[in-house]
């Protein structure tokens, strides 16, 4: 079995997930990057990165989750950090009820919380052989009446939770934490103008951070080998303005 250390990143071909498998690939991790949708620009990434692997598999499939995690196997001989990374949003006013229908809150709860779930579900035992560990990526709207919509910011709210109760039983072998962020300049976020001035104008740092920030904390909670059941809100502060 390979003593490289291997990161899965699901969700990375852009954003926050690229930014984080490249980190680890930088740390002398074998990452591999992994997508529902975009093949061609996985498969484009992994080709950048020393020892890197892409594997297309949908985590909202529980089936989909156990056949990549038997491939990120298969491929590289062992699992030492999974970055629950992919995620999906809607943008609906709060205010607006009727537009956050059911078929939106079985959305985003099928890639934030089940999705996110099904991964961690599947990656256990391999993570548990490694002393491993888990990191999922939230947002500052599980934690504050912010966000994109209400079924994103409630779907995050509940990924905190799931992060605290995965972290109080999956220990001493495996530790869980989150990232939780505020305004990140990713594609998601290209042209949110509007929100960006507002946090220009508010947030002790004055700015929108970048994915590579995220991927700096993503990085320390899996180095500090004391640190499980965290939420870290990386977001210039912003938080304490509101």
């Amino acid at each position: 079995m390979t003593a490289t250390r291997v990161a899965l990143v699901t969700g990375s071909t852009s954003g926050i997930g690229e930014a984080t498998a490249k980190k680890f690939a930088q740390a002398g991790y074998a990452v591999v990057f992994n997508s529902a949708h975009s093949v061609e620009a996985g498969q484009q990434l992994a080709a950048t990165v020393t020892g890197a692997h892409y594997v297309q598999a949908d985590i909202t499939q529980p089936d989909e989750c156990a056949r990549l995690v038997s491939e990120v196997l298969e491929r590289c001989g062992r699992l030492d950090v999974l970055v629950n990374n992919a995620g999906a949003t809607r943008i609906i006013r709060h205010h607006d009820l009727t537009g956050a229908t059911i078929e939106v809150w079985r959305e985003l709860f099928e890639v934030n919380v089940f999705g996110t779930w099904s991964m961690s579900v599947a990656a256990m035992e391999a993570l548990r052989a490694q002393h491993g560990a888990i990191v999922n990526v939230s947002s500052i709207a599980g934690l504050r009446p912010t966000g994109s919509s209400i079924p994103y910011a409630a779907s995050k709210a509940a990924l905190n939770h799931l992060t605290v109760l995965l972290a109080s039983v999956v220990g001493p072998e495996v530790r869980v934490n989150a990232v939780a962020p505020g305004l990140i300049d990713t594609p998601w976020t290209a042209d949110w103008d509007a929100v960006r001035t507002v946090v220009q104008a508010i947030a002790p740092l004055k700015r929108s951070g970048t994915a590579h920030e995220v991927a700096d904390v993503i990085f320390a909670l899996v180095s500090s080998s004391y640190v499980t059941g965290e939420i870290v809100t990386v977001d210039g502060g912003l938080s304490l303005a509101r």
